[in-house]
């Protein structure tokens, strides 16, 4: 790259989409207007080169649109709208050519006008090491409606939007650590390099206005479900024969589905509660809006504990998942 400002230049927006925006790139800063009736929601998640993916597992587009999907997710967990996003870009001093970088840019526009939003600024400074993409999006959900964590109870109806375990396996296939050929091979490589973030099933959750705990799925339904089990004081019990996964998944071992499904991650589904009495309501909701929703277990009195039951037997999930400042995964 020549010069940071050009290359800035070359990826600004041709036009913007929200009409809350007032100034974009151009300015020191973004503004935009939130209206009184709405919360602001912004979040940030970074993925770093020989840690979240490599060139021999997602090409350069790739890499930009999952940056900027897992940050959708967390907006679509709280139940709100994604509007804007910022990016910043450590380029290493070599590896990385321009038009490789023009590409990342290009996964990032590709996503952010499926679900459209707009870049509105960021930062690019060079590294000695990998390349660094650090994603921040800004969105937006109706006061009172935000979908926390803390908000299961007991006997709430454990829930999720999707299949999971599909991203895992992909993994495998792209690292080589699964050489059995497999007709949905492709699909779950997919699944891994372009995650969908499921915002409308955020909304649909959000505008029930029901009393609801959501998280999305990063690290695994093991990981998310303690997470929202902690914050809520509960424990969380899954049902094993209830877990939803891909088509083909039948093909391998069960001892193989069931760690991708619980501790592989990176599926971006949502996980979540309601109170029994309101299950069917959204259970309705989905199949009105032909979304897929999926009772996977409930909620009882507890500390935190996550379980696995399967047939009468029941034992506790460890938090496992990836964790960046551990040796284990």
């Amino acid at each position: 790259m020549k010069d940071e400002f050009d290359f800035i230049r070359s990826i600004k927006p041709a036009y913007t989409k929200r009409e809350e925006l007032i100034e974009g790139i151009g300015d020191d800063a973004a503004l935009y207007r939130v209206d009184s009736a709405w919360d602001e929601i912004a979040c940030v998640d970074t993925m770093v080169e020989g840690v979240h993916f490599t060139k021999d597992t997602m090409d350069p587009e790739q890499v930009g649109r999952k940056a900027l999907a897992v940050n959708i997710s967390d907006i679509a967990a709280m139940g709100g709208t994604p509007l804007f996003y910022l990016v910043s870009i450590s380029i290493p001093k070599s590896g990385w050519s321009e038009e490789e970088l023009k590409q990342v840019y290009r996964g990032l526009h590709a996503i952010g006008n499926e679900y459209e939003i707009d870049l509105i600024g960021g930062d690019t400074v060079s590294t000695q090491d990998g390349l660094t993409l650090s994603v921040t999006v800004i969105g937006k959900v109706e006061r009172n409606r935000k979908l926390l964590r803390k908000n299961a109870e007991a006997g709430d109806v454990v829930f999720l939007t999707g299949t999971v375990g599909g991203s895992a396996a992909g993994l495998s296939y792209l690292l080589k650590e699964t050489m059995q050929e497999h007709a949905y091979k492709d699909s779950y490589v997919h699944a891994h390099q372009t995650p969908n973030p499921h915002v409308k099933a955020g909304r649909i959750l959000s505008r029930s206005g029901f009393r609801i705990s959501l998280n999305d799925v990063s690290d695994g339904i093991a990981s998310e479900a303690k997470e929202i089990a902690e914050a809520s004081c509960v424990s969380v019990v899954l049902e094993e024969e209830c877990l939803p996964s891909p088509e083909g998944f039948d093909a391998y071992s069960s001892e193989q589905r069931l760690d991708w499904m619980l501790y592989g991650g990176e599926d971006f589904v949502l996980i979540g509660t309601v109170s029994e009495k309101n299950w069917l309501h959204v259970e309705e909701m989905f199949k009105n809006q032909n979304e897929s929703i999926y009772k996977v277990g409930f909620v009882e009195e507890g500390n935190g504990t996550v379980y696995l039951m399967n047939n009468e037997n029941k034992y506790i999930l460890d938090k496992k998942g990836y964790n960046h400042f551990s040796s284990e995964e």
